[in-house]
């Protein structure tokens, strides 16, 4: 049987993701209204414009449906925007944000629309040895502080990229863009082996 792994759908991405997850050998589900989280055992938050997907988690009460699934052990995977979602402190300029991922993340470091790029950066995962892999980046945060609990899986040019602490999961680019889909059969594999 298939490990539940739900996609925010409100806004931004999710339609890619739904793909890569695919890919990874999970059966998706598009989430677009709270009640469905519990049947969830992981979720990812697309990327996005955080501060629009701010608004619509408070108009609709995802923002208390989230914390609540990652109390009860759920496993969530925040990308981009999602990622600014997930951290404690967001930066460039503040914002509130769920506060469960220690980091401080800056909004929109890497630049504007227009400087959105790929780049090949380091992975580092399940304990394998460091390989090479493309990361794509769209008005992408830059990580500035990790915290002692936060495992560094990614890098760019040695900056973080992809982090992961306990069941939460972070990056600041777009995995479901790029191909192949080892990070998210990697999130699929944690879900499943909790």
């Amino acid at each position: 049987m298939k490990v539940p792994i739900g996609v925010l759908a409100l806004q931004g991405d999710f339609a890619a993701h739904m793909r890569a997850l695919v890919e990874a050998g999970a059966d998706p589900v598009e989430v677009r209204r709270t009640e469905q989280i519990s049947t969830l055992r992981g979720l990812i938050l697309p990327g996005g414009e955080s501060t629009t997907l701010l608004k619509l988690l408070s108009e609709y009460r995802f923002d208390d449906a989230i914390s609540g699934f990652h109390r009860r052990g759920g496993f969530l995977f925040g990308t981009c925007a999602g990622l600014i979602l997930l951290a404690n402190e967001v930066v460039g300029p503040p914002q509130r944000s769920l506060g469960l991922l220690d980091l401080t993340v800056r909004r929109n470091a890497y630049g504007r629309q227009v400087d959105s790029f790929a780049g090949m950066g380091m992975l580092r995962m399940n304990g394998g040895s460091p390989r090479r892999a493309e990361m794509v980046f769209i008005r992408a945060p830059r990580i500035e502080r990790v915290g002692p609990g936060v495992e560094v899986l990614g890098d760019l040019d040695g900056e973080p990229t992809l982090v992961r602490q306990g069941r939460v999961w972070g990056s600041t680019f777009h995995p479901e863009l790029a191909p192949g889909s080892e990070i998210h059969r990697a999130f699929v594999e944690a879900v499943g082996g909790d």
